[in-house]
């Protein structure tokens, strides 16, 4: 008797219709896997987009914060300006008049000579008027090449280079033999912008950017950091020579320390003279009595007076709590004095927005 598999009866149609759902159902895991793939790339899309965003915002944010900065403090330096420029024009006229006007104690109520530095106190801020007589610097068409040597030595300019910028300073303000040209004017005559020397006085103090050797650090100064950290300011040619320069003696209570030395003054005892001149101003000669031994060239200082003053204000606002802004502001002025029938009786010669304070 023949035997069949139940398999044998398992209908056709039956056979196909589970095949398809087999196939059916391997499509739906397919289509829902391509799905899930989808829905991670959406996200983590999303994420990056997101930090984007974010990285966008933060660097938005830190540049409007340092604008906003930047603003104020530009706001408070304009501010400080125009504090520093008006201390200039009353300290002109605490000059112009002068011991006249007394205390009631006798003391002078404006400005009396030796007065090295006249302090206001204004209800936005305070500032520093330094009163530099020109008779405390040397006099840039008169000065020997020794004391334009040493100048530069006590400037912190090595003694080759020193020698050499001495030179040239020498040869601008003299007359060259027949009108020849010099080995300054030759190297002057070979740069891009060429000239020659001026082979005559000097006019302008600023000048001396021209000499061959002379930086803008070497005549406007320059910059070093204390122990603390602070920036320390450093005197320059600028604060040591003038056209309006002493010819005889010079003012021993604002004669920088370089031009002491250029005349033949040490550094200790220039050094001295300086700490003795903080604590009070020099009023009378036997207060350098100590000092005449030592140095012969003590003898270049004195207590003078001179019509050609430099006015150099440093100023500071106040801020909410009454303490003072570290944002300051110098300038300076360069004025000779007329007599007092004049009108103004002062005559602005010179007016430096931007000015360096060596205090």
């Amino acid at each position: 008797m023949k035997t069949t598999s139940p398999a044998s009866h398992i209908p056709l149609a039956n056979a196909r219709g589970s095949k398809a759902l087999f196939l059916s159902r391997d499509r739906e895991g397919a289509v829902g896997g391509h799905h899930t793939s989808r829905q991670g790339v959406a996200l983590l899309s999303v994420l990056w987009l997101a930090a984007a965003l974010s990285a966008i915002a933060f660097t938005v944010a830190n540049l409007v914060r340092a604008e906003t900065d930047r603003a104020l403090t530009e706001k408070d330096a304009v501010r400080a300006y125009y504090l520093a420029a008006g201390a200039v024009d009353r300290a002109m006229l605490y000059v112009q008049w002068g011991p006249a006007y007394r205390n009631p104690d006798g003391s002078p109520k404006y400005f009396q000579p030796p007065m090295p530095v006249i302090r206001f106190d204004f209800p936005t801020g305070s500032a520093a008027v330094e009163v530099i007589p020109e008779n405390s610097k040397l006099n840039v068409n008169t000065a020997l090449a020794p004391e334009l040597r040493n100048l530069m030595v006590a400037l912190g300019v090595d003694s080759t280079r020193a020698a050499s910028i001495a030179s040239g300073i020498l040869d601008w303000r003299t007359p060259s033999p027949g009108g020849s040209f010099t080995e300054f004017d030759q190297h002057y005559l070979s740069l891009a912008s060429s000239f020659r020397s001026r082979h005559s006085s000097v006019q302008e103090i600023e000048e001396l950017l021209l000499v061959q050797g002379v930086t803008p650090d070497l005549f406007y100064g320059s910059y070093s950091r204390s122990d603390d950290g602070r920036l320390v300011p450093h005197a320059a040619l600028r604060d040591c020579l003038s056209v309006y320069g002493a010819i005889g003696q010079m003012d021993a209570n604002t004669v920088e320390p370089a031009v002491m030395q250029a005349i033949g003054i040490s550094p200790d005892i220039a050094a001295a003279l300086v700490a003795l001149r903080k604590t009070r101003p020099i009023r009378t000669m036997d207060q350098l009595a100590p000092f005449q031994s030592s140095a012969p060239a003590m003898g270049r200082l004195g207590l003078v007076t001179n019509s050609i003053m430099t006015f150099r204000a440093t100023a500071r606002l106040k801020l909410a709590n009454g303490q003072l802004s570290e944002v300051q502001r110098s300038v300076s002025a360069l004025v000779k004095f007329l007599p007092q029938q004049a009108d103004p009786p002062f005559h602005i010669l010179r007016w430096y927005d931007n000015a360096v304070s060596i205090q």
